[in-house]
């Protein structure tokens, strides 16, 4: 399968998440979830859809949070390969302090842990990379928190964030394809900035990046309203921004004023900066939002790969990255 099959696989992706019921964690206090990469993205993304009544954080790190354990914090394991060791030290740590845990994972080893200890464990399909995973293992993150009480109706969520997707991207034909593809040949010798909103939009423009950094091989950057509109705003000069391109993702639950702000700071980058394109969000609840600004992302991120004549799947600096890690290599 090719990435672009991947994206096309997300509806189901989504679906394969209905009705899933893993055995709750007990949670009467903050949740961390651990992940990165692709993992910590899901764990985002899933908390777009929660109503906590206690702090979600998604840690991108070693250990656990200074925090977490003298709150008594509930710990949600997310690693899709089940052997990023970042994940396994925040995983040692919670063990060796007794906090209630649950694992995602497609194996490994911490889907060997969940299997020794009994612990709440969603298994997701394996075979594919983390990145082009995001649909499992947010489905399986949304389960686990509403078994934890966090969400209420994941199932209604889900469905109608693939039904959305179905529509925007008809089997490669859909308005997501076409101007995903539009937005990358704006991007030809030019570095991505996305912009979006705090919560769904700037979760999505930070997808945009690292969809173009692993797919495109290409360096990418986020920014988030309104604190864009305090420092990076005026970071932007005439006659030196013209190798960039601006990319507005905007929401429909964004608040009146970083909607205004969105607006104003587009008009103040009017012919400074190029801007190539602009995405609005549809759908109702916030993982359909979601995903109906992420994919376009993810099919340009597929197509500047295309136009490079390079292989959107594979990351070989990455892997070379983690054999470096692995024999202690400097």
């Amino acid at each position: 399968m090719t990435m672009l099959d991947d994206i096309l696989s997300l509806p189901g992706q989504l679906r394969w998440g209905i009705d899933l019921n893993p055995e709750p964690i007990r949670s009467s206090g903050p949740i961390v979830i651990l992940g990165l990469g692709g993992s910590a993205m899901a764990g985002a993304v899933a908390t777009l859809a929660a109503s906590p009544r206690a702090p979600i954080v998604v840690h991108r790190g070693y250990a656990l949070p200074p925090w977490a354990v003298d709150s008594g914090a509930a710990v949600i394991a997310v690693s899709y390969s089940g052997n990023t060791e970042e994940v396994l030290s925040g995983v040692d740590a919670a063990i060796s302090a007794r906090l209630p845990l649950a694992v995602v994972a497609s194996g490994g080893r911490l889907g060997e842990i969940a299997r020794e200890r009994a612990l709440p464990y969603v298994e997701v399909p394996g075979g594919i990379q983390p990145r082009a995973a995001v649909g499992y293992q947010a489905a399986a993150v949304a389960a686990t928190l509403a078994a934890a009480g966090q969400i209420a109706d994941p199932n209604r969520d889900l469905s109608e964030a693939a039904d959305v997707l179905d529509e925007f991207l008809d089997g490669g034909r859909g308005g997501a394809v076409v101007l995903g593809r539009d937005i990358a040949d704006g991007l030809a010798r030019r570095t991505a900035v996305i912009y979006g909103g705090k919560g769904i939009g700037s979760t999505a423009a930070y997808r945009w990046k690292t969809q173009i950094n692993e797919n495109a091989k290409s360096p990418a950057f986020s920014g988030t309203i309104p604190a864009m509109t305090h420092n990076e705003l005026e970071g932007w000069r005439p006659g030196e921004s013209d190798g960039f391109g601006l990319i507005y993702l905007r929401d429909e639950g964004d608040h009146p004023a970083v909607a205004r702000r969105l607006d104003l700071s587009g008009t103040v980058l009017s012919g400074v900066v190029p801007r190539v394109g602009e995405v609005r969000s549809a759908g109702t609840g916030p993982l359909a939002r979601f995903f109906s600004l992420a994919v376009v992302g993810d099919v340009a991120s597929v197509a500047m790969a295309e136009q490079a004549g390079i292989d959107s799947t594979e990351v070989e600096t990455l892997e070379e990255f983690k054999v470096m890690l692995a024999k202690g290599s400097s």
